[in-house]
């Protein structure tokens, strides 16, 4: 039988580099070298492609040093990747690719675009639903259509932020906290719209706080998400499939080390954990399937996803959060583990995605 070439592309230009280069190792390992010849390409944090020549070149971090640039050619009569390097230009033939790519430029719908132009089948939400889901406030949009309960909100654009720091007339940063007092009562979460791994996150209690979380996050996005705080707890789900196929697994709880679950409360706190299935309120376990899988078809998802929700404290009242389309596959990663739970281990969820990826139709 011969192998199929699988292309798995990493890194990138996000502030979520380097979480991609530990999903990736995670990913490689549960790939069936029998079934599949893998060539690594990963992309630095300036956006150069970079041929790795091996997993222990990713695992060390030399794979930055390679001398061998890997494209995938956007030539639809091709499927192929140009290899260039000291020795000249070479093409490889690639069947399939898993992108295990976070944040902007790999979660957005961009590189998905490069892929569906390349038609090379690939794992994962397309160009749509990449986008739609890296965008929190299109995903409120949508989510709004379903009737499921989220936070209330203020959109404040990065402009308005900058035109008020450089003394505009027209706009200013009052301006802009009255816009958001006037709805929202404190404390409230400032969000980058597009931003993964919560960076450029902030929670403020005050004014002050305000003004400052709206500084920080407009040096990550071109659009800011100001939302009404919800106590609760944070529970989350996992699908795969297509939208008119779903499956959902079971939920799992975040108990987070910081007062929210920021970049570092994800992945530097050990004192942040993880419970799968826990004990919740009678019919909140299906509601939360079921609003994930309804989320996940709304956006026209496909492959995988996880789907965030909270659970508000003195109501029971289940909230949606975000979704998210190309999550982390990290040892700590909430999606492989909630399928596990179910029975479906790491190297059989990777197959299901690249069989998925093969099925898809453009």
């Amino acid at each position: 039988m011969n192998r199929l070439n699988i292309a798995v592309i990493f890194g990138g230009q996000s502030s979520e580099h380097d979480i991609s280069c530990i999903s990736v190792q995670t990913v490689a390992k549960a790939i069936n070298p029998e079934k599949y010849d893998i060539t690594y390409i990963g992309i630095t944090k300036e956006g150069h492609w970079l041929l790795a020549e091996s997993l222990k070149s990713i695992e060390d971090g030399s794979w930055e040093k390679s001398t061998t640039e890997a494209v995938i050619s956007p030539d639809a009569t091709k499927q192929e990747v140009i290899l260039s390097g000291t020795e000249g230009v070479t093409t490889k033939h690639i069947d399939v690719i898993f992108p295990v790519l976070h944040g902007m430029y790999g979660e957005d719908g961009t590189i998905q675009g490069l892929f569906e132009m390349s038609k090379i089948p690939y794992v994962g939400c397309g160009v749509l639903a990449s986008a739609v889901g890296m965008d929190k406030v299109y995903t409120k949009i949508i989510v709004d259509e379903l009737g499921i309960k989220q936070a209330d909100y203020v959109l404040v654009r990065a402009v308005e932020v900058e035109r008020a720091n450089a003394g505009n007339a027209n706009v200013t940063m009052d301006d802009l906290a009255d816009r958001v007092e006037e709805k929202l009562n404190y404390p409230v979460f400032i969000k980058p719209s597009k931003a993964g791994s919560s960076q450029g996150v902030s929670k403020a209690h005050n004014r002050e706080e305000l003004v400052a979380g709206l500084e920080l996050a407009a040096k990550h996005d071109t659009k800011i998400l100001v939302e009404r705080n919800i106590i609760g707890r944070e529970i989350e789900c996992a699908v795969l499939g297509s939208a008119a196929d779903v499956e959902a697994s079971g939920v799992g709880e975040i108990l987070a080390a910081a007062e929210f679950y920021d970049f570092d409360a994800k992945y530097t706190n050990a004192e942040s954990k993880t419970v799968i299935s826990p004990e919740l309120p009678e019919g909140k376990t299906e509601e939360i399937r079921e609003a994930a899988k309804a989320i996940f078809a709304a956006v026209d998802g496909y492959g995988l996803s996880r789907v965030d929700f909270f659970l508000e404290k003195e109501t029971n009242t289940v909230i949606f959060n975000e979704i998210n389309t190309l999550p982390g596959f990290t040892s700590i990663s909430m999606y492989p583990m909630l399928w596990n739970a179910q029975g479906v281990d790491l190297e059989t969820l990777v197959e299901r995605q690249i069989a998925l990826a093969l099925e898809r139709r453009y």
